[in-house]
């Protein structure tokens, strides 16, 4: 399935390993230098501006404007749409 993740990004649900709030950036010395490194290897998508939340996919990382519980909402129904069993 896909998951919108704003500004125009569309991933596979497979590919997302973390939804971060974009505050909790600061906090972690680790997120700092994943960021970096994403930063130098020209790893970052979108723009940090409104952002509120980062996509941590295997090959990006992704800011988006929409918050991390509306991700996870989108996410979800998509999870509930693949284990819903159809009636013939």
């Amino acid at each position: 399935m896909f998951v919108h993740i704003g500004n125009d990004h569309v991933l596979q649900s497979e590919t997302i390993i973390s939804i971060i709030d974009r505050s909790l950036i600061t906090s972690s010395s680790i997120t700092k230098k994943m960021m970096k490194a994403a930063s130098e290897n020209n790893k970052l998508k979108g723009t940090k501006r409104n952002a509120k939340s980062i996509v941590i996919t295997e090959d990006y990382i992704y800011f988006s404007t929409l918050s991390v519980a509306t991700l996870k909402k989108r996410s979800s129904i998509y999870s509930k749409i693949n284990t819903t069993d159809y009636i013939e």
